[in-house]
């Protein structure tokens, strides 16, 4: 990779990053962004999504490795890693719901 272009300086950022074609580099994943991340950091390995046979592995810095060679997945598989991923804490999205009142969807006045 270029300078300034590998894991560990996109890491510094502690972004939610997307990492293409390196399911066969879980380790040197691990080694690069548990530091920085921590090893209970969420990861989701997304396998030929779109595909009849996609499959989504959760886990997390310490055991995705682990539990991706148990699928043996070797190819065509998207790594997600970050804190975002994580789906515990977080409030459900409103927006469509007929309730949620926005500027594109002013509360309606009552019927007399």
């Amino acid at each position: 990779m270029p300078d300034g272009e590998d894991i560990k300086t996109f890491g510094k950022s502690l972004a939610t990053l997307a990492i293409h074609l390196s399911v066969r580099n879980l380790k040197k994943i691990e080694e690069d962004l548990a530091p920085l991340y921590g090893d209970d950091c969420p990861v989701v390995v997304a396998y030929r999504v779109g595909w009849p046979d996609q499959k989504f592995i959760h886990g997390t810095l310490k055991n995705i490795r682990k539990k991706v060679r148990q699928e043996k997945l070797t190819r065509t598989a998207l790594i997600f890693v970050g804190r975002a991923l994580n789906t515990e804490g977080f409030r459900d999205s409103a927006l469509y719901h007929a309730d949620h009142v926005h500027v594109l969807r002013p509360k309606k006045k009552k019927a007399k």
